[in-house]
């Protein structure tokens, strides 16, 4: 470890009735180790520095990588969930993952700091900006004592980058909080295209009763049939958008792709596929005209949030950030469904007892998750309330409807 001066606590202390709030940025260095620095926002000219040397970050992502659920080159998606259930399925194993990336990835006196606001009765807030490198670690999940995961010890979001955040061509919506909510949930993508299929069964009550809780606020349903167009002219002045479904990636950032119910006529740069069905891609949204996007988005779908993995660390959270988004809860991975949880769980490949039975609600009861932390007024703590909840579940019976291959994928980006 590399540190520069080490902070006085009475540094970080003088803050009055501001919550602690601290940036966290990491770098990828060219000999595969890794630079830390952090401010906190109540003390900007006092950054810190922490590095990570390659050893010792190698071991850590090593042991990360058979857990990361995204497809390999040459695995389809279903092998990469069975990989990565041998780690998420198994309560020990996924344990000792947890505690070697948070010894590898967390610098000492961040969490020294850290732990001087909690005993001061202050609650952080923690904003982390991924390297490349490190885009896929599920920071809120990650165990920092016996029992407790970043998720007890503070509010843990994603930080987009400043040349995003910035961005003179960005303009953020006002938040709308009794604004309409515009619905994309399991929209039907025509052609029955492999891999792109529905991915909440025929009737899920859990979700049905969630958005019905929105009331006449309400703009869509599950299931649709719903072009770029008819999403784009509806977000125009919504409050929130809930989008449910496919996400798939492309060869580079921008190249990500959102999957309506577009045919081959519809305007995009994406190629059409299967001469059926051509999907939006993140390009669509950061450059056509008319892209006009409520402050809260949820994308509830696999990968939706990975733009810190790619070489330009820009993807649909940016985009959609660009184009007006403050709150944006995503996807690092890929996600099971809850079809998916039944035939991991039936496969045998977990070592971990549990208490479910068939069917499963985990996937429908993240989205209702999702949906009522975007209605409240700090999306961040409630989704960090709902993951907490997730996690003692886990922790206590080792049961798979509460493993974090669901709920330690989501994060909040707030920009």
């Amino acid at each position: 470890m590399v540190t520069m001066e080490m902070p006085r606590l009475d540094e970080v202390s003088d803050i009055g009735e501001a919550r602690p709030t601290v940036q966290v940025k990491y770098v990828d260095t060219n000999d595969g180790g890794v630079w830390v620095t952090w401010r906190w926002e109540h003390a900007l000219d006092k950054p810190r520095i922490w590095g990570i040397q390659p050893a010792q970050l190698a071991g850590a992502m090593a042991a990360f990588a058979p857990a990361i659920p995204t497809p390999q080159q040459g695995e389809s998606a279903d092998d990469a969930l069975r990989r990565a259930w041998l780690v998420w399925g198994d309560l020990e194993r996924e344990k000792q993952l947890s505690w070697a990336l948070s010894g590898s990835l967390i610098p000492g006196m961040l969490g020294v700091e850290l732990n001087h606001f909690l005993e001061a009765g202050m609650w952080p807030h923690v904003r982390i900006q991924p390297s490349r490198a490190l885009g896929a670690v599920p920071w809120q999940a990650l165990r920092v004592d016996e029992g407790e995961r970043m998720v007890h010890n503070g509010d843990v979001s994603a930080l987009l980058p400043a040349s995003v955040r910035n961005s003179r061509r960005r303009a953020a919506s006002p938040d709308r909080p009794n604004g309409s909510v515009v619905a994309a949930v399991n929209p039907v993508v025509p052609g029955r295209i492999p891999g792109l299929g529905s991915v909440l069964r025929e009737h899920e009550p859990i979700v049905e009763e969630s958005l019905a809780t929105l009331g006449d606020r309400l703009r869509g349903s599950v299931r649709p049939h719903l072009s770029r167009a008819q999403l784009r002219d509806a977000l125009g002045e919504a409050g929130r958008l809930l989008y449910v479904g496919h996400v798939t990636g492309g060869g580079y950032g921008l190249d990500t792709r959102l999957h309506l119910t577009d045919g081959p006529e519809g305007a995009g740069r994406a190629e059409v596929i299967a001469g059926q069905h051509r999907p939006l891609t993140a390009a669509d949204i950061a450059f056509d005209d008319g892209w006009i996007v409520p402050a809260r988005v949820a994308l509830i779908a696999c990968g939706s949030g990975r733009d810190a993995t790619f070489a330009d660390p820009t993807g649909l959270v940016s985009a959609v950030a660009m184009r007006g988004a403050r709150w944006v809860t995503s996807a690092r991975w890929s996600l099971p469904t809850d079809v998916g949880l039944e035939w991991l769980q039936a496969s045998g490949l977990s070592a971990s007892a549990t208490e479910s039975s068939a069917p499963f609600s985990t996937f429908a009861s993240m989205v209702a998750a999702v949906n009522d932390a975007q209605e409240q007024a700090d999306p961040v703590a409630a989704l960090g309330a709902w993951q907490r909840g997730q996690a003692d579940l886990w922790e206590r019976t080792g049961d798979a409807a509460h493993s974090p291959l669901i709920w330690g994928a989501l994060t909040t980006t707030v920009s």
